[in-house]
């Protein structure tokens, strides 16, 4: 029996896959625009759209909104339960890593938090948000809610830096545990706006509540990383009693 001919979508894949791993097309490289990559496959825009999703999707490639199509760099290796903070683990995975702030005030505590974080109802929270870049790409978007009465004067601060280094050194505190969770989600508002792009693509978030040594929830970090820019590694050897396993945060 002859083997059924490709389609169209699976000899877009499969060429641009082999110039992706052969370093034909290296990291960070921009692919030539949609409409030019429709004219040298022969092909519709649909049909190529359709390939270079897929590609996304394998994190391979990536889009930004109103710059075109890119070459992935390497994921970053991140494992939750590390007690690295993210300039650290990037560095050490000899990356250049970069944090901006993009906004600190009062707010009131999300109904979700309230619970979570042992408050009363309407209780306030101090907000800070942030985006953190590896080798000049935004991937990481951040926002991190903290009670506030733990932490005064913290508005002063200089919160580009490591929360988890600002925390010990000035106020005393250190993770002792952290509860997380890691889904799939789709990029809105400010966090598709900061990681450049569409409204509505894949991302994937992590949720985290830290609590600290003398076992008290400190705070919440919501995490909006661009997919192809990580890879979750949780070592399942070590030792765990429960799903609240020891863990820090990569402030």
């Amino acid at each position: 029996m002859e083997p059924l001919p490709k389609t169209q979508i699976a000899h877009i894949t499969e060429t641009l896959r082999r110039q992706v791993v052969a370093g034909t097309l290296p990291p960070g490289a921009k692919l030539p625009a949609e409409r030019e990559l429709a004219v040298l496959f022969d092909t519709t825009r649909i049909t190529l759209k359709d390939a270079l999703s897929m590609l996304e999707a394998e994190g391979l490639i990536y889009r930004e909104e109103r710059r075109g199509w890119f070459v992935s760099r390497p994921r970053l290796v991140y494992n939750p339960a590390s007690r690295s903070h993210f300039h650290a683990l990037v560095e050490a995975q000899r990356r250049r890593a970069e944090t901006r702030v993009l906004g600190a005030e009062p707010v009131v505590a999300p109904s979700e938090l309230v619970a979570e974080l042992e408050l009363a109802p309407l209780s306030p929270l101090f907000c800070i948000r942030r985006a953190r870049r590896i080798d000049d790409r935004t991937v990481l978007y951040v926002t991190h809610f903290l009670r506030p009465h733990l932490f005064p004067g913290i508005e002063r601060q200089d919160l580009s830096q490591s929360l988890t280094e600002l925390y010990r050194r000035e106020y005393g505190l250190e993770y002792g545990r952290s509860r997380f969770d890691i889904c799939p989600t789709a990029a809105r508002g400010e966090a598709a706006r900061v990681l450049n792009l569409a409204p509505g693509s894949p991302v994937l978030a992590v949720t985290r509540i830290n609590y600290d040594q003398f076992g008290r929830p400190i705070d919440c970090d919501r995490e909006i990383w661009r997919h192809d820019a990580v890879r979750i590694r949780i070592d399942s050897a070590a030792p765990s009693s429960s799903l609240d396993v020891p863990l820090r945060s990569a402030g």
